[in-house]
């Protein structure tokens, strides 16, 4: 066991920090405001090979590895777990499954264009009565000869909106998880309608959205994987996209330690700064013991993609963990501001509201439980 970073990581983790200090993080609460980050910034993330992480070179990839993969994305969540997002789903969820899965002609066509930021992607998994209930879709692909027509509606979907392509996930075959096959769709293919979702709760930079497909025509060859196989492409991208999750609640956790601790060493009260306070350094300690925790088991499952062993068990832990932590550390940060942090001029409010989005989507808290309880038991749990 070896957790001293190498040079390369420790290099992409330095410019990682630099990029998110000087573009991302003094912009956070006016994008926060508006609802939407500055889309430059998709451009500037490409430019730094953060968009092509773990993509081969011959792709147009930056290559690398899975731990350098989350140090970036521990840094980006520092400075705006919205940012973060956009990576996580274009790169993490999609990007990858296109490695992953598809033919040389997918490859060659969207690979390059989604690591150098000219595209961008989004995972249509998520329906308006299947969120948890993946593989009990209603989306519809119907064959119509060297075709298929998607009909359907997709909901929550990040970078909905901005996104060039959708891995859109669609029944082909018979109920469950069987019947369901993946499909690379064109955003300005005729037929495809896209809603933004506004007034979310946070994450409110992201371009969240939902989709609509009214006869949606695409060729055989935008389909995925193999026919009937689209649920397990979904289920290994979230796999790894749980890790991603993670490490951008290291992030936030990071974020809601530093502010604590720069407030509490500023702030006086009754003649002395608050860090002297015993249990306003317990607040800030449940903090630093959190962080510690969620990177490490995040870590580990970077550790184990790259050795090749078994990893959505501990994937799941690592995102129960880290999304349940990210929640106590911007509380508890809330805290040692009392007033003040209710108020967004400071950061530790949107810290609150970022982080428990992260107990719900990829798989709920809950869904995590269950996954990790059936691996350890064997038994199906309902």
């Amino acid at each position: 066991m070896d957790l001293a970073l190498t040079e390369e990581q420790a290099a992409v983790r330095a410019l990682a920090a630099e990029f998110t200090d000087r573009e991302i993080a003094p912009y956070a609460t006016d994008w926060d405001r508006a609802e939407s980050v500055d889309r430059a910034v998709i451009g500037k993330l490409g430019k730094l090979g953060f968009l092509g992480l773990t993509i081969p070179e011959e792709y147009g990839g930056s290559g690398g590895d899975h731990l350098a993969y989350c140090l970036v994305l521990e840094e980006l969540g520092r400075g705006d777990s919205a940012v973060r997002g956009i990576v996580s789903v274009s790169l993490g969820l999609v990007a990858k499954s296109i490695n992953s899965y598809g033919t040389q002609e997918q490859k060659r066509h969207w690979l390059p264009r989604l690591c150098d930021g000219q595209a961008l992607a989004c995972f249509a998994l998520t329906e308006p009565g299947t969120g948890s209930d993946a593989a009990n879709l209603t989306t519809r692909a119907v064959r119509d000869g060297a075709d298929w027509l998607i009909s359907g509606t997709k909901m929550f979907i990040t970078n909905g909106t901005w996104a060039n392509v959708a891995l859109v996930f669609a029944r082909t075959g018979e109920a469950g998880h069987k019947g369901v096959s993946a499909f690379l769709v064109p955003t300005d293919t005729p037929g495809l309608e896209r809603r933004e979702i506004h007034g979310k709760l946070g994450l409110r930079g992201q371009a969240t959205a939902e989709l609509s497909f009214d006869q949606v025509r695409v060729p055989d060859s935008a389909r995925l994987g193999a026919e009937g196989k689209g649920f397990s492409v979904a289920m290994s991208a979230l796999a790894k996209g749980r890790m991603s999750v993670a490490a951008g609640c290291v992030g936030i956790i990071q974020a809601a330690l530093d502010a604590a601790v720069r407030y509490a060493t500023e702030r006086e009260q009754f003649g002395k700064p608050i860090a002297s306070y015993q249990l306003v350094q317990e607040l800030i300690s449940d903090i630093a013991v959190d962080l510690d925790a969620a990177r490490l088991l995040t870590w580990r499952v970077a550790d184990h993609i790259e050795r090749g062993l078994p990893f959505a068990t501990e994937s799941s832990t690592a995102k129960l963990f880290a999304s349940e932590a990210a929640v106590r550390a911007a509380n508890n940060a809330l805290q040692v501001f009392g007033g003040y942090g209710f108020i967004d001029e400071y950061p530790v409010g949107k810290l609150v509201r970022d982080a428990r989005v992260m107990t719900l989507y990829e798989g709920t808290s809950q869904v995590q439980k269950l996954l990790i309880g059936r691996s350890l038991t064997g038994v199906n749990a309902f």
